[in-house]
């Protein structure tokens, strides 16, 4: 399946590759964890040539600096901005001493975006994102300035990132009832050794159709392959994150087993999950070096079968919060007294086994 494969954005018009590229690695500033210009730029000619059209990055990434290497790409290259579906996230704040110079706001969203359109060099951004969870503003505020936004032709589609369930929920809803612009889209973390999300956001977005799009895929890396019981890579990104407990090697081990059998990598086997997931599922894929993209593009030439699919939810099944424990098994035997509804069959409640007498 190649990147030209486009898939929709949710309930959306929105036609956007398989795989997003994420640009949180472009640039050095700060920290040197990123990659150079150069790096930067051969990643994305290589994805944008692949078929590939999602960019995504935010406005502090890099302290701006990945929003600027994007700006003067497209700038250099006139015409392909308008082929190509660009994302950027607000909420962080880049001005220290300044509380209004990050959050949801009013007015610093509207200063966030017009500092990252003159980093970008562009007049709109085609995906505009929450990127985290204001609790100290109004969701209807955040909400009417994005719709307000979205008719002034500065940005086109809404989503949300990091956000708990229950507010993505009200705000949906809110923008549904009043008019104004609805989310097409989630980000959230989600990987075979992250699930949580299958708690409330997942069901969340499959029953509205909103599309998700996971950050973190491959999880810190671990899913890569390159994490073994033999010992984790001797590098300064492993000394960072530390490394696998015994629970995320038993996931790794299954990976590598699977990855073995097809002939490919455990980060194309662990994509291909993501994607095989329900709903619309478009990882976001970054790199710090041409060959991690070239890598992970091999999870759009895997697919899994039945029974690998199931080895891998078996051994990768989260524990969710409640009261998604109570929405499994027992919900079926307490709602359908041993008949099967939709295709899902139920025991008998047990006390129903005692006696046939209702009061």
């Amino acid at each position: 399946m190649p990147l030209d494969h486009y898939v929709t954005l949710g309930r959306s018009g929105l036609r956007v590759s398989p795989f997003a590229l994420g640009a949180m690695t472009f640039g050095e500033d700060p920290g040197g964890a990123g990659c150079s210009v150069e790096e930067s730029e051969k990643i994305l000619a290589t994805y944008l040539d692949l078929g590939g059209n999602f960019v995504d990055t935010a406005n502090f990434y890099t302290n701006g600096h990945s929003e600027k290497i994007l700006g003067d790409f497209f700038a250099a290259r006139p015409g392909l901005r308008s082929r190509v579906v660009l994302a950027s996230k607000f909420f962080g704040n880049m001005f220290p001493g300044d509380p209004n110079g990050g959050g949801a706001g009013r007015a610093s969203i509207i200063a966030q975006l017009d500092e990252s359109l003159r980093r970008l060099r562009t007049d709109h951004l085609d995906l505009y994102w929450l990127h985290n969870w204001d609790r100290h503003t109004p969701t209807e505020e955040t909400l009417r300035t994005l719709d307000d936004l979205v008719r002034a032709g500065k940005i086109r589609y809404v989503g949300f990132s990091n956000t708990p369930a229950w507010v993505t929920a009200q705000a949906q809803t809110t923008a549904l009832l009043r008019g104004w612009t609805p989310l097409v889209a989630l980000q959230v973390e989600y990987s075979l050794l992250a699930r949580t999300v299958e708690g409330e956001l997942a069901p969340f977005a499959l029953d509205q159709g909103l599309a998700l799009t996971p950050w973190s895929p491959l999880k810190n890396g671990f899913l890569s392959g390159k994490y073994r019981r033999s010992g984790v890579p001797d590098s300064a990104r492993a000394a960072f994150v530390g490394g696998p407990t015994e629970e995320e090697f038993a996931v790794l081990d299954v990976v590598a087993s699977i990855a073995s059998s097809l002939e490919t990598t455990s980060a194309a086997v662990s994509l291909a999950w993501l994607r095989a997931r329900p709903g619309t599922v478009v990882p976001i894929v970054g790199a710090r070096r041409l060959e991690h993209l070239t890598g992970n593009l091999a999870g759009l030439d895997v697919t899994l079968s039945a029974a690998d699919l199931a080895r891998l939810d078996e051994v990768s099944a989260p524990t969710l919060d409640y009261p998604a424990p109570m929405h499994g098994a027992q919900r079926a035997m307490l709602q359908f007294a041993g008949t099967t509804v939709d295709g899902e069959p139920s025991t008998v409640y047990p006390p129903l086994l005692q006696s046939d007498v209702r009061y």
